[in-house]
């Protein structure tokens, strides 16, 4: 059985949920899926320029968690800007 995941401080609630390319039908676009947890740290790590650490305990989850999110993050934002995919960020 998995462990639960822990809840976890999202500070941030963004207006536009959905980045798509320039000039491409939404119809013929395959869409990268981005949670908020991933938006957080990409937020706090290299938007507001906090130290793993420090957004690791703004968010009250450990360093290596946030590690991990932030490298799944950064990989899912330029596997869509390189590849011409849409971003939807999703609340789950």
């Amino acid at each position: 059985m998995a462990r639960p995941i822990k809840p976890r401080k999202i500070m941030f609630d963004p207006d536009a949920v959905y980045f798509k390319p320039r000039a491409i039908p939404l119809s013929v676009l395959k869409e990268v899926n981005l949670s908020i947890d991933e938006l957080e740290t990409l937020r706090l790590c290299d938007l507001e320029d906090f130290k793993q650490e420090e957004a690791s305990k703004k968010m009250k989850i450990s360093q290596s968690t946030l590690q991990r999110i932030l490298t799944s993050a950064r990989k899912k934002v330029a596997e869509a800007l390189v590849n011409g995919k849409a971003i939807k960020i999703t609340k789950e």
